[in-house]
């Protein structure tokens, strides 16, 4: 799988890539077949904004995508990868069901 982090505007900490990548990776209990991951940080204003973390996972056969904005790039960060996780999970189910 491969991850790639673009962050807007900034430069993103090691810290924050680590966190990112670790993340990334435990969406694989949800699903093996993980093509590609995109996550691209941003935020509106330099001062006091919100902190924007969207996420692009290409699996086979779909595109999901989750965006979550708060105040924090972690807090972002995580938002997003639960709500990634809840898609992968109802995929999940939509296949087992097809198959039965």
């Amino acid at each position: 799988m491969n991850i790639s982090i673009t962050a807007r505007k900034f430069k993103a900490h090691s810290t924050l890539k680590e966190h990112i990548e670790g993340q990334i990776n435990s969406l694989r209990k949800f699903n093996d077949d993980i093509l590609n991951a995109d996550v691209i940080l941003s935020y509106q204003n330099p001062k006091d904004s919100l902190k924007i973390a969207e996420i692009i996972l290409q699996v086979p056969g779909q595109t999901l995508t989750a965006k979550e904005q708060t105040e924090d790039f972690v807090k972002s960060v995580n938002a997003s990868v639960e709500k990634i996780s809840r898609q992968l999970k109802k995929l999940k189910t939509k296949r087992i069901s097809k198959k039965h």
